[in-house]
């Protein structure tokens, strides 16, 4: 445990602080992790930091990078199949002179390193790193974790490299201590309040529908076939009712043949969604349903979903049970259950008034994973462990001033 006991003796922080956000995804492709650097970068700017984000990058960045926060591409990310979807990551082994460059030039207070025991990147950071180490872990696996079970006596060596340690979740912390014992502080992702506040819905979609939004990736572990399974018994009970899903993969293509094969209608698959056309998006659903079979550690799409007053109803898995409770923001329903999730979805749709008052509550849920929350508890982090360094570095010296004396 931390001496939080002392805080009150700290002295106040004097001068901006240096971070060093790492990224082991190709910054080039929207994804959790990314969805969570970039707007985390903004808010330390905000509070005066110099921030540099370093991670693999095939291009541009997918998401807005404000003025003022410096990229640094390292490394050329290939595509990695993980857990059912694929991770753009770095492999090569010989990235430690441009980190080693980077950090010279820098000389940061903190490194950030984000899922740190991955190849190669964050460990190569973690190797040449002098400054108060930090690694937040977002994964989560109910199945457990082949590449840590597989490699946790080499990945021990850079794991107590470490000087803090964060998890998203209770279920990503839940998947770390199993290979990987020790005290996370839970600091869950954030989400950006004002982006998807009062947004105009989508002309398309704005025709008296009741719109069913899915948005994510088109992968397995989403359970997306258990809602087109579900939304065709939805719709022989309310025809009006109109299924969104909103997204890419590879199962896109076998999805849109099961709909045309079986003639239903009124199922709309828009692609991938410009960033700019999401908040207009969640503003034309009645409902977001998210039917993930598991994996899942927390869930933007949730926080997403719920900032922009939208009733949720989603699979009651570890990941996404923290942040909605059941028949109060919305709906948990169990798991590969298109029966459940239909009877849930038809329970909502059915009625306006119990709709509104669970947007109202989840947008009130929502504001608790604020960016500027988050980053708050996340610099308060910073400091403690910066603070405790110089503790002990102190006491180091005054040790050693003792030896020298009794000489």
């Amino acid at each position: 445990m931390y001496a939080t006991s002392e805080t009150e003796h700290r002295p106040e922080r004097s001068h901006p602080l240096t971070i060093v956000l790492v990224s082991p995804y190709d910054l080039a492709v929207a994804g959790g992790v990314n969805s969570h650097v970039l707007p985390l970068a903004a808010e330390f700017l905000l509070h005066g930091h110099r921030v540099c984000i370093a991670g693999p990058a095939s291009g541009a960045p997918a998401v807005a990078v404000p003025a003022g926060v410096e990229v640094i591409p390292i490394g050329r990310p290939l595509p990695v199949p993980v857990s059912g979807s694929v991770a753009r990551i770095a492999l090569s082994l010989r990235l430690s002179g441009q980190v080693k460059a980077v950090l010279a030039a820098l000389q940061p207070d903190v490194v950030h390193v984000h899922e740190p025991l991955m190849p190669s990147l964050p460990i190569t950071f973690l190797r040449h790193s002098e400054a108060v180490n930090v690694g937040t872990f977002h994964a989560a696996r109910e199945g457990g974790n082949r590449f840590y079970a597989y490699s946790r006596r080499l990945l021990k060596r850079w794991f107590r490299k470490l000087d803090g340690k964060v998890a998203v979740s209770l279920a990503a912390e839940r998947l770390v201590l199993r290979y990987f014992p020790g005290y996370y502080n839970i600091i869950p992702n954030g989400v950006d309040i004002p982006r998807f506040t009062s947004s105009e819905p989508l002309p398309e979609f704005a025709d008296g529908k009741l719109n069913i939004l899915y948005f994510g990736r088109l992968e397995k572990r989403k359970g997306v076939k258990y809602l087109l399974r579900a939304y065709a018994a939805v719709k022989r009970e309310m025809p009006e009712a109109r299924l969104i899903i909103a997204g890419d993969g590879r199962l896109r293509e076998g999805y849109e043949r099961s709909i045309r094969r079986a003639g239903i209608e009124d199922v709309v698959f828009t692609g991938y969604v410009a960033e700019d056309l999401k908040p207009r998006l969640y503003a034309s659903a009645d409902i977001c349903c998210f039917p993930a079979t598991g994996n899942e550690s927390q869930g933007y799409v949730l926080l997403e979903a719920m900032a922009s007053g939208k009733p949720v109803i989603a699979s009651n898995i570890e990941g996404f049970a923290t942040v909605i409770t059941d028949n109060v923001e919305g709906s948990l329903v169990e798991p590969r259950n298109p029966e459940a999730l239909a009877l849930a979805l038809v329970h909502l749709l059915a009625d306006d008034e119990l709709r509104r008052a669970c947007g109202r509550r989840a947008r009130v849920r929502a504001e608790q994973y604020g960016w500027d929350r988050v980053a708050q508890r996340v610099l308060s982090y910073y400091e403690r462990l910066l603070y405790e360094r110089r503790l002990a570095r102190q006491s180091r010296h005054h040790r050693s001033g003792l030896v020298t004396t009794g000489d």
